[in-house]
């Protein structure tokens, strides 16, 4: 299970969403195995006085809240997909990207009605 959020400038990534839910989507899908179905993604797209970054303007902040019972090799993993191949399909320095993974218990999450620790999901979220 992940939820991710996307902020950046709206002047520079509202007419990219599409591109760059599918590079985020497949850095998951490669590093940790959520299935293609399984997609996410929140976008907070901010007026360029609203994103105030030691950045260029291209700054794009990447949030993964997950389950937290993923390794640490794993949470690197899904790291270094985001430099390797996220940053270079969107065109991005490695100083313009930052990615932070949040993680909490299952016990903590509300979905389909019921707390995560309690769901059966078809793929494993301990890798």
């Amino acid at each position: 299970m992940a939820q991710v959020k996307i902020h950046g400038r709206r002047s520079v990534w509202a007419a990219r969403r599409a591109e760059v839910s599918d590079a985020v989507h497949a850095a998951l899908t490669g590093a940790w195995g959520l299935p293609a179905d399984k997609r996410f993604h929140r976008f907070s797209l901010l007026d360029d006085d609203d994103l105030v970054a030691p950045r260029s303007d291209a700054c794009l902040v990447v949030e993964v809240v997950c389950f937290g019972a993923r390794s640490p090799a794993a949470v690197r993993a899904l790291i270094a997909a985001f430099f390797d191949d996220v940053a270079p399909a969107l065109g991005l320095d490695a100083d313009d990207l930052e990615v932070v993974v949040l993680e909490s218990p299952p016990t903590h999450w509300g979905i389909r009605g019921r707390s995560g620790d309690e769901l059966a999901l078809p793929y494993r979220v301990d890798v």
